[in-house]
Order: C-alpha cells, then structure tokens, then sequence
C-alpha cells in the first residue's frame, strides 16, 4: 500500500473513512498531526458549520470501523490487495478497456491498489454509458462515473465474485464496441484526457455580491459571456464547472452540455435539464 497522507508529513487530513472501510455512507475523519495546524481554530471552525446533533449511528460507525483496522492494520487488506491484482491482470488482457495505471503517470510515487480507474473511449463509450450497461447486465456499481472512465473501489466488503462480475461485464463491452476502435480519433485514443473547462476562469463579482445580485433566468446557449449566478457541479468529481460571480466561457458550457448529453448528473442549477441559467445583472 502507499503510504498515507500523514506518513507523507500532512497536517491536516480529510479521510473518507466510508469510502475504503466498514463505516457508514457520509461518515468521515479528520486527522490533525504535528503543531502546525491551531487545533482550537480547526474546533472553532467545526462548531460553526457542523450540527449540534450529530448522527450517533454515524459516529459509532466510525469507531467501530477504527476498532476494526486496529485489530490487524498489517494484514486486514491482503485479501483486497490480491483479489484487485487478479483483475487488473484480467482487464489488461481485454481489448478496448483503458486500465489506469502507473505508466500513465510514472512521475507519481504511487497509485492506490485498491482503485480500478477504466477507460472507454477506444470503444466509443462514455463512462455514463458503460455505467449504465455494468450496472443494468451484471449488477456492477461505480465509486466514480466521469465523461469517459469509472472508477471501480474495492475494499474488505469485495469478495471474487463480484470482480469476476466486472470482467464478465467489461469483456461483454468489448466484444460488442471494439468496431467502434478504428472510428474514434487517435489523438484521443492516445491521450485519453478529458478536456478541463478550468483552465480560463475570470471572476466578475465575489460569490456573496452574485448570491444577493438581481438575476434572470436564460438559455443556456445564450449565456456566453454572461455572469454565472447559481453554483453548477457535475458529479462525480464534485468540483463546480461554475461558481457564482464568474463569467460564463465557452469552454465551460461545452463541458456542461457533453455531460448532459450522457445522461450525466449535474448538482447546482435550478433547472435540473440545464436548458437554462440565472444570470447575473
């Protein structure tokens, strides 16, 4: 396993502890190591935006899920660690299906074992779309749904069968998209890269002066230029393509619409279609 966050000398670490272990959906940690970070400060913070009646079911979760990793920390992800080198081995060998790994990227340290990130694009897939045939033919449920890859997380809950499962599933989507290999752009093959809208963001008005601005509601295709007046985030990964206050770019609006048009999920805008925006005055 790769070293942790704080073993890598971080001081303040957001662990999602549902995400890998045994604890309950929403329920998360916060680490705090050395005397870097003010611990009355991080307090102070929490009392503001946290409720004063917690979930118990979550905060016992979360013990119990500390309680459970403590028992045997060295060895309680060896079976998950095997039953994820089995697949990766299994998926490599499916033509069509992108495995992410570390010769994509070989300047990090390392890739965490235990995430499957798989690519569709050579079959002329969407992971939208690959979503919705792993789920509907073998039961098969993403972590992560992108614009061209899911993310598949395995933990001490994935037995063999339910990997057996996604290579059924992903060798199905071979055999039925590979004809699609020779259509799709090689320059997309290669590169495998979703185009990110973030790279040209302009900020017209803070977020609290676009909260409380006049707006009116417009076509999508017609608010180019114009000053974004609702939060918009796909998801996943859960980062805003628009925030309040920013002017609306092109780049921004073709991500949005390539999302919408594979059935995407897209958190924020009054008008869950995205047929339309509230803008700014």
């Amino acid at each position: 396993m790769p070293k942790s966050a704080l073993q890598q000398g971080a001081d303040l670490v957001v662990q999602s502890t549902h995400k890998v272990l045994c604890s309950l959906t929403q329920s998360s940690m916060l680490h705090i190591s050395g005397s870097i970070v003010n611990r009355e400060r991080i307090r102070r913070c929490l009392q503001i935006l946290q409720s004063t009646s917690p979930s118990m079911l979550l905060l016992a979760s979360l013990d119990a899920a500390r309680a459970q990793i403590s028992k045997n920390p060295e060895t309680i992800f060896n079976e998950a660690m095997e039953l994820s080198t089995e697949a990766k081995s299994s998926i490599e060998k499916i033509p069509g299906i992108s495995l992410l790994d570390f010769p994509s990227f070989s300047s990090f340290p390392a890739i965490d074992p235990m995430r499957l990130t798989l690519g569709f694009w050579k079959l002329g897939l969407s992971g939208y779309e690959a979503d919705e045939i792993l789920s509907r033919d073998q039961k098969v449920i993403p972590e992560i749904v992108g614009t061209r890859s899911i993310t598949i997380v395995i933990s001490m809950g994935t037995c063999r069968d339910h990997l057996l499962r996604l290579v059924a599933g992903l060798k199905q989507l071979s055999e039925a998209f590979l004809p699609f290999l020779g259509e799709v752009d090689d320059g997309v093959i290669n590169s495998g890269q979703e185009p990110l809208p973030f790279t040209n963001v302009s900020v017209q008005l803070s977020v609290r002066d676009a909260f409380f601005a006049s707006k009116r509601r417009v076509n999508i295709r017609e608010s180019l230029g114009e000053i974004c007046g609702e939060l918009i985030c796909p998801y996943p990964p859960g980062t805003p393509v628009l925030c309040p206050g920013e002017i609306i770019t092109e780049e921004a609006l073709d991500y949005l619409l390539g999302v919408r048009v594979n059935f995407g999920l897209i958190a924020g805008p009054s008008d869950p279609t995205l047929s339309s925006i509230f803008v700014c005055e």
